[in-house]
């Protein structure tokens, strides 16, 4: 069955459950449990405020492999995703795991059951603060043909965010290849840096180019960007406008999405 986010008729949120440092990175200061009880109170803020599809990313673990994830991240993803999904069975779930670990977050949601992955960098290659990052595409798309996922939908990022292109290429390429070459199932198009509006020419652009693939508009989402993109994108993927204060660190503002709920109906 398609992922019920690619097929609504209507634009959607996808509300990001931003993983605090999990046991084992950097920044941890956290015990496991401390970490998923945080993810659970940004759940249900987020599920009560009426945004039913949730987006599991680990956060917090900066600075970010820029390929494949530890096991142990894998483990502790695997389980946050399972309790989520056990705690709020009528919400739709997707995984990313950063930084372009997409074989990682296509493992975890064929265990646990979500229906869509966010992969940064499907296709082609990337400069970012982890380096150089080549495209998941080959490996990934392989990968959910043997675990026969193929009912995980592919969410794939053209011109991510906290990167640059190694040399200059027209974002219409960027997006038929993700398309037609990478199998993505719907495009992402956010602006330079978390919580960044997206810049309106890239937008209109990947609108024209995309055809009948979903176009999801992937950071700075507020209330007035969705007013006036909602005619025209499947949906929008929130994360710091709905935080206390618009801050990305701090927990979901029950106010803030019920505003931002208001705005999409």
């Amino acid at each position: 069955m398609p992922h019920p986010v690619l097929d609504s008729s209507r634009p959607i949120l996808i509300g990001m459950l931003h993983v605090p440092p999990l046991p084992g990175s950097p920044q941890a200061k956290d015990s496991f449990a401390a970490v998923l009880d945080y993810v659970l109170r940004d759940a249900a803020a987020l599920v009560e405020g009426g945004i039913t599809n949730l987006m599991i990313e680990n956060f917090g673990d900066t600075p970010f492999f820029p390929g494949t994830v530890p096991a142990h991240t894998i483990a502790q993803l695997t389980a946050i995703v399972r309790e989520v999904s056990t705690r709020f069975p009528d919400a739709e779930l997707g995984v990313n795991v950063l930084r372009n670990d997409g074989c990682g977050a296509l493992a975890i949601a064929a265990a646990t059951g979500a229906s869509c992955i966010r992969v940064n960098v499907l296709c082609g290659a990337r400069l970012t603060d982890q380096g150089l990052i080549q495209g998941a595409a080959h490996d990934l798309l392989r990968l959910r043909k043997t675990l026969s996922a193929e009912n995980v939908a592919i969410m794939a990022d053209v011109d991510v965010k906290h990167s640059a292109a190694l040399a200059e290429r027209p974002l219409a390429d960027e997006i038929e290849d993700a398309i037609k070459r990478g199998h993505a199932d719907a495009i992402i198009v956010s602006g330079n840096a978390t919580g960044a509006a997206v810049d309106a020419s890239h937008l209109a652009k990947a609108f024209a180019t995309a055809g009948s693939t979903p176009v999801f508009i992937g950071s700075g989402a507020s209330a007035e960007s969705i007013r006036e993109f909602r005619g025209q994108a499947a949906g929008f993927i929130v994360g710091t406008s709905v935080k206390f204060d618009g801050c990305v660190h701090n927990p979901v503002d029950p106010a803030r999405v019920q505003e931002l709920v208001a705005s999409i109906c």
